[in-house]
């Protein structure tokens, strides 16, 4: 009989062979993730169609992002790079003594004009020898009667409706100016061969005489604390809706990238491991986005130089992001993508028979939600009412409140659509639809609208800033538009009456008033006391003073206005005076002696149609000495009849055929600080862009939850579900999402603004226009979005989505 082995004396069991799923406990740390986060990246690409859709939706919609962020990036250097090319073809010399006539001189004559409201660079050029420079993109001067001009204004000329323009530039066109000559590829510029300059030289026409078009860099003046918060804020504003649309990308297919991660615990994968699998399918997506980002940059970049916003145009060569940000960028992303995936996935846990995720979560707090706006306001609050003349802001302090607040909609959002969806009952079929898709996903609803909310609010808050500071950055000219439109410097070597019966003659012209300028001095050389001399008829004398009564003959000396005090003094009759006396450093003047007549009679101020209240004397033609006429400076004011069609451009052709240097000045009332306005501009077209990533990054984003969707709604279409009412739920989604987020957007918005105009010690007002069109844009933009999901969602309601494979 054999006797049965003791059981102490069985050999101990092996342990049990680790499967390829369970970690490794002596593995380090960082190999361990650095292997999951491959894995994930495998099952990314090699996990069939639905695999690789699911990245591909994700690169494209964070490839938007990243454009968007390189295009800002480079914004910074674009704008030096225009800056630099300005200076490079400075033509005018400031702060330094004009050279000599020389062989390395040139004379540059400024020939500005405008033509329907855009404005036209022009320059004439007569080189005085061999050796004078040649202005950056020109190859070599043009003679006179042909110039080079810019490829955008060749192809203006080129069209049927630059008549007036052609008729006005009477130079045969001999070639292009290169792009080294050009702030922007749509910048409209020329310049013209001309000879005989030099008699224009000391006139009103602004002849300059050159040996060099490198200018002296103008130093830049530092932003006061105003200005300085709108660049911060609309810099936040801008960018924000990015960040939350990457950030909403990475998590394109969620539901069904959980399901499939619910297979791998069947083979031993624990939760920890799933999570990082998953941030490697999201960091894979991320990573194409890159390569998409970088592609759809360059494309855009390549498109820029085509392409004119607001006025501002620039060639691809200027598009270079910073090289420091772009390295930020490449980082960040990724990383924000694996980050977002681990931050989503807390709250879903996957077993291996399935997501627990349709069982009733958990009611989503509202506290924590609560302390990001008011940590943001925390961050104001302390800033409010410096404005420019109680210290500056703190740039931290406001880019980190502004955030706060912003990123505050994205927390209270989800929060507010479960909310609502949850007591959405009763309704039409597709309104029950829709609300029970709401109430099972609020979440994914609120994703979509954030980067909507977000773009709305800030751009309420920027709406009210700017409205609010504007009168701070804008004066009156002090222009009389109700007495002239246009004004207009007349030559020496021109006739007067000439022109100014030309100009009459044009039609749309109702009237032209020609007023003379010109000194009167006690002495003919260097006078210590020296006074205004207007010329002019008495219609014309009576734009600049009140007058008594006037009769051809007659003189006048103004009394009462502040700055000029010598007047009454110098207004004694026989008192012998110097009209267009010399200055030591300046050319010669007429000098010719004038005597104060018996009869002066006085006149009380006015300002002229200029905004310009002149003092000094005023005189008839014939009582100004003949030797005088021509030390005067004519300047004609025109009434312009604006019901003609292309009235000024008429004008602006009359004064070409005058001469070809005179400068017709257009009025206005007011006028802008040009650095609020550089920001408002910049704002203007960010805002544009941001739009174009908003609607293209949604309609992936629907795209993306319609395909998710797919089997469902081929499940209803196969039980006689109307098309009509699946169209309709889809738009019943959309809808209550995008409502709901509008409204906190506008709370939000109007509250930053609020904080805005406080920090800037302005008085509150809230532009309702603004707001209501702000809100409105966010709303079309998913109206447009919406529209074009519906051709695929008809495509996906078919019964044949059932198959599998």
């Amino acid at each position: 009989m054999t006797a049965r082995p003791s059981p102490a004396a069985a050999p101990p069991e092996a342990p049990p062979e680790p499967t390829a799923w369970e970690p490794q406990a002596e593995a380090p740390r960082l190999r361990q993730w650095s292997r999951d986060l491959a894995m994930g990246a495998k099952f990314a690409f090699t996990g069939g169609r639905e695999g690789w859709v699911r990245v591909l939706l994700t690169g494209v919609g964070v490839g938007l992002g990243v454009a968007l962020l390189l295009l800002t990036t480079a914004i910074p250097s674009a704008m030096q790079a225009r800056s630099d090319r300005e200076n490079a073809r400075t033509d005018m010399q400031f702060g330094t003594t004009e050279p000599a006539k020389s062989d390395k001189t040139a004379l540059v004559a400024n020939v500005d004009t405008e033509f329907h409201g855009l404005d036209v660079r022009g320059r004439q050029l007569e080189p005085e020898g061999i050796r004078a420079p040649l202005p950056p993109g020109v190859q070599k001067f043009p003679a006179p009667g042909e110039m080079v001009v810019s490829p955008a204004l060749k192809s203006l000329l080129e069209s049927k409706d630059s008549g007036l323009l052609r008729e006005r530039l009477p130079y045969r066109v001999t070639g292009t100016i290169g792009e080294s000559g050009l702030i922007g590829s749509a910048e409209l510029a020329y310049y013209a061969g001309a000879q005989g300059l030099a008699k224009y030289k000391d006139d009103v026409s602004g002849v300059t005489r050159i040996d060099t078009f490198q200018g002296e860099p103008q130093p830049s003046e530092e932003l006061d604390p105003v200005l300085l918060l709108l660049v911060l804020t609309v810099f936040v504003v801008l960018l924000m809706p990015v960040g939350v649309f990457i950030a909403a990308a990475v998590r394109f297919g969620g539901e069904r990238r959980d399901r499939r991660l619910a297979a791998l615990r069947l083979v031993g994968a624990d939760g920890r491991m799933t999570r990082r699998i998953a941030a490697g399918e999201a960091l894979s997506g991320a990573l194409v986005g890159l390569v998409f980002g970088t592609g759809f940059f360059l494309i855009g970049r390549q498109a820029a130089g085509s392409a004119e916003l607001f006025d501002i145009s620039v060639f691809p060569s200027y598009l270079n992001p910073t090289p420091v940000l772009a390295v930020l960028i490449a980082v960040a992303v990724p990383a924000a993508a694996v980050a977002v995936t681990l931050l989503a996935l807390r709250g879903v846990v996957i077993e291996p028979l399935g997501v627990v995720r349709t069982a009733r979560p958990a009611r989503r707090r509202l506290w924590w939600r609560l302390l990001l706006p008011l940590g943001g306001l925390g961050l104001l609050a302390p800033m409010i009412g410096k404005g420019n003349d109680n210290g500056d802001f703190n740039e931290y302090m406001v880019t980190s409140g502004v955030i706060l607040l912003l990123v505050g909609i994205t927390a209270l959002l989800p929060w507010i659509v479960e909310a609502v969806v949850a007591r959405l009952n009763s309704g039409s079929v597709s309104w029950q639809l829709a609300v029970r898709r709401l109430q099972l996903s609020s979440g994914t609803a609120a994703r979509m609208v954030n980067g909507i909310a977000v773009a709305v609010a800030g751009a309420i808050a920027l709406q009210m800033l700017f409205a609010g500071v504007q009168s701070d950055y804008t004066k009156s000219t002090g222009q009389d538009l109700s007495r002239a439109e246009i004004q207009m410097s007349v030559p020496h070597t021109v006739s007067v009456d000439d022109a100014r019966q030309k100009l009459v003659d044009t039609r749309g012209v109702l009237d032209a008033v020609v007023l003379s300028d010109s000194t009167l001095g006690v002495r003919g050389k260097d006078p210590d006391t020296s006074v205004m001399l207007t010329v002019g008829n008495c219609a014309a004398l009576r734009e600049a003073a009140k007058l008594p009564s006037c009769r051809e003959g007659d003189a006048f000396a103004v009394q009462g206005v502040e700055y000029d005090e010598a007047t009454p003094e110098l207004a004694e009759p026989g008192r012998k005076l110097f009209v267009d006396p010399s200055y030591e450093g300046d050319d010669q003047g007429a000098e010719v002696p004038w005597t104060v007549p018996r009869d002066v009679k006085k006149a009380e101020p006015r300002k002229d149609p200029s905004g310009w209240e002149r003092g000094g004397f005023l005189i008839t033609p014939s009582a100004l000495p003949a030797a005088a006429a021509s030390a005067a400076d004519a300047q004609i004011y025109l009434k312009l009849d604006l019901a003609v069609p292309d009235v000024r451009d008429l004008v602006r052709n009359t004064a070409a055929e005058i001469d070809p240097l005179t400068n017709p000045t257009t009025y206005t009332s007011s006028e802008r600080s040009e650095r609020f306005d550089s920001i408002r501009t910049g704002l203007f077209a960010g805002a544009a862009c941001v739009l174009a990533l908003i609607g293209a990054s949604l309609l992936v984003s629907q795209l993306e939850q319609l395909r998710e969707r797919k089997k469902l709604l081929s499940a209803l279409v196969a039980f006689g579900t109307r098309r009509r009412t699946l169209s309709l739920s889809v738009l019943w989604q959309t809808a209550i999402p995008v409502a709901l987020g509008l409204v906190l957007a506008s709370v939000v918005g109007l509250t930053l603004g609020v904080v805005l105009l406080k920090m800037t010690d302005t008085a509150v007002a809230v532009d309702w226009p603004s707001v209501l069109a702000m809100t409105g844009i966010g709303a079309a933009v998913v109206l447009v979005v919406t529209a074009l999901s519906v051709p695929p969602l008809l495509r996906l309601m078919r019964p044949d989505g059932l198959r599998t494979e």
